[in-house]
């Protein structure tokens, strides 16, 4: 097999924002990059799901861990719903690396997104409801969850990694190591590329600040997907997934190979695979939620079964007509979520001059985003984009999310109230 040869790396110049290339090889840039962070941070910990990205990062990072004698701690959240050769990939690495590692396996009952139904639009992952119908077992390897104090049931991933970090760094000075690549999608590269003045590291780019103790870093982010399978395939005495193969060996170009919870909006895309490459497991994914089947066989279609590129409706109705008749079929859960988006799309528009929303906007004014219409309404609901993000609207806070911040200002009330009145006693006994 032929690999890409790794001879140039680029980075983001400040002031125009382009791409340029130095005489440095990606591998040399990336080791350079965790060396630093390793000189420079208190406290490291790799966050890793098991995917090629992260795969590459953990034996990058784990050969200068060992170089320099020093442990460091593996994040791994566990979806429930993942393919059982990734779990096994998972446990040769922690086999491998078992006495430089803090492992913390994380298998709590997260909030996730289901788009493969109007009916169930997010699931529980390790839902202890529905211990009969979960995917596999924990791992033997999972982590006490009594140990995370800041745990809340049904919290959300993006939440669940962000407090994660807090927790870890114990207030000193922590990098948490991100496997993300800034090819792979225009939102990777924006988070490497927008002005980060004073939320960098040393000025590094690739370096992101989270909060006073906590930075992300990115050490692989100028990496193209070849450049990747050029390092696992020189280094073959090292764990990779097995799983990717079998992708290959079903026609899936290794542009298009991704791991993640097989229910999300844009993983849905990756469903059908289960199907083929773990058939035993696809026959308990098809238990778990609701709608997988029907998400498996038209997710790839294009039209309007599911709002990829082009949208149709019928002929005697206009956009905002199709929109209302598409949410009155929708059960109320899902209905009222729309149109609580809805409402909020309209009135924002409103405010920007719109005295009446458009049927239709031209195509290209839709596509950027530069005009509403019923029609960009409609294909929220034929794409089954439950938090309208092609609405610019964003994902919200999960109610444990809310919970945990309430405990944590009454727990910061208390500190000071007893504070206070450890120094009031004080204060009375100055006097007397």
């Amino acid at each position: 097999m032929q690999f890409k040869k790794i001879d140039k790396w680029n980075y983001i110049n400040k002031k125009n924002s382009m791409k340029k290339y130095i005489n440095k090889s990606v591998l040399k840039a990336s080791q350079e990059r965790i060396s630093s962070v390793f000189d420079d941070f208190e406290k490291i910990y790799v966050s890793f799901s098991g995917g090629k990205d992260s795969t590459v990062m953990l034996h990058l990072v784990m050969s200068e861990a060992i170089k320099r004698n020093r442990k460091v701690g593996v994040l791994i959240i566990d979806l429930e719903a993942q393919y059982s050769d990734t779990i096994t990939h998972i446990n040769n690495c922690i086999d491998l690396y078992e006495s430089h590692i803090d492992l913390h396996w994380f298998c709590g009952e997260l909030l996730l997104r289901n788009a493969v139904s109007n009916f169930e639009p997010k699931w529980v992952c390790w839902d202890e409801d529905k211990k009969d119908l979960w995917v596999r077992e924990k791992p033997s390897r999972s982590s006490d969850l009594s140990q995370y104090d800041f745990y809340i049931p049904k919290m959300e991933f993006e939440e669940l990694m962000v407090i994660f970090g807090d927790w870890y760094s114990e207030g000193k000075k922590t990098a948490a190591f991100i496997g993300i690549r800034s090819d792979e999608s225009l939102h990777r590269y924006r988070a490497i590329v927008s002005e980060k003045n004073g939320l960098m590291h040393n000025g590094f780019r690739w370096t992101t600040k989270v909060s006073s103790s906590l930075y992300n870093a990115y050490p692989l982010y100028d990496w193209k997907t070849e450049d990747v399978w050029v390092y696992l395939g020189k280094n073959k005495h090292l764990p990779s997934n097995p799983i990717y193969s079998k992708m290959s060996l079903a026609g899936v170009p290794i542009s298009s190979q991704r791991l993640c919870q097989p229910y999300g909006d844009d993983q849905k895309k990756g469903l059908w695979l289960y199907h083929l490459l773990e058939p035993d497991t696809w026959s308990k994914l098809l238990a778990r939620v609701s709608g997988v089947n029907s998400g498996a066989l038209y997710v790839n279609e294009s039209g309007s079964i599911n709002g990829n590129r082009f949208v149709t409706k019928p002929e005697n109705m206009s956009w905002q007509e199709y929109t209302n008749f598409l949410l009155s079929t929708m059960p109320k859960i899902t209905q009222d979520n729309y149109k609580l988006r809805f409402k909020k799309f309209i009135v924002g528009w409103k405010k920007r001059g719109y005295d009446k929303i458009p049927d239709e906007a031209p195509h290209n004014l839709e596509v950027k985003c530069w005009a509403p219409s019923w029609k960009r309404m409609s294909r929220c609901i034929l794409r089954n984009d439950f938090y309208c993000k092609g609405l610019g609207q964003t994902q919200p806070k999960s109610e444990a999310y809310e919970k945990f911040k309430s405990i944590k200002y009454n727990n910061k009330l208390k500190e000071k109230i007893k504070k206070d009145n450890q120094v009031d006693s004080a204060i009375q006994l100055e006097i007397t």
